[in-house]
């Protein structure tokens, strides 16, 4: 499926999210307050995620492809040590985001590399681990900004690619969906409309015309903002309007196609 947004602006997103992540780490009164999206981490925990993540996947791209995760960019990962002082933890998290910019721009967005996801709507390549990483640096800003009860949608651009990049991405698979077949829409208010298909042969996503011809068993209306914070479980069924069976949201949430 072709990407929503270029290279370049990847590229972009990635460093406007990661600078507005820094902003909130620099002036977060306490780095040990209590993230309530992810309830077992502190904002501290949140900044070792995403700039251990940004070093990790500079160094998966660097290595090209490959069977798996250069095993020392793993070990590298699970060893971070990162300053407690605020001034070089905000300088450690720009180094961790210029690596991953840098080792990106060298290998330019065909070139190919290790992911954990299913080549199946999203190939294994650079330009897909910056949409990614768009996506990660997007919905990470949003935690830390909760965290200091300060919550903001996500950005209009990223947010109208995020939609399409979680399903084609996270959820996109060839492993056969173990209910019974099923479509579900994901319908944005600015407009784009996405359609999930779940049957024996999988699960994939095809973009719709604005009036599609058939109606799917179950749809959630949002902002591509909210639907993006649905699809990472950030925000409950509550926010969104839901129509037909939402017991298909909840099979979705609770399948592992891997299991």
């Amino acid at each position: 499926m072709q990407n929503t947004l270029e290279f370049t602006d990847l590229l972009r997103l990635i460093d406007e999210r990661s600078t507005a992540f820094r902003a909130v780490v620099a002036s977060a009164p306490d780095l040990d307050v209590q993230v309530p999206s992810c309830p077992e981490w502190k904002l501290f925990d949140l900044v070792r995620h995403l700039g251990g993540g940004d070093r990790f996947w500079a160094a998966i791209v660097g290595a090209g492809p490959a069977d798996g995760p250069p095993a020392e960019a793993a070990a590298a990962r699970a060893a971070l040590v990162l300053p407690r002082e605020r001034e070089a933890l905000v300088a450690w998290l720009d180094e961790s985001t210029r690596q991953l910019l840098d080792a990106l721009r060298e290998a330019g967005p065909d070139a190919g590399c290790w992911a954990w996801w299913e080549d199946v709507q999203s190939p294994l390549t650079a330009g897909t681990v910056a949409r990614h990483r768009a996506q990660e640096s997007a919905v990470h800003t949003y935690d830390a900004r909760l965290a200091l009860g300060e919550p903001r949608p996500l950005p209009d651009e990223v947010a109208l690619d995020g939609v399409e990049e979680f399903l084609t991405t996270c959820v996109a698979t060839a492993s056969p969906w173990p209910h019974k077949p099923a479509a579900i829409d994901f319908r944005t208010t600015e407009g784009p409309v996405w359609r999930l298909t779940l049957d024996g042969s999988g699960a994939r996503v095809a973009r719709l015309p604005l009036a599609a011809d058939t109606a799917a068993e179950a749809a959630a209306l949002g902002t591509a903002s909210e639907l993006i914070l649905f699809l990472y479980n950030r925000i409950t069924a509550d926010s969104l309007r839901i129509d037909g069976d939402a017991v298909l949201f909840d099979q979705l949430r609770d399948w592992d196609p891997q299991a």
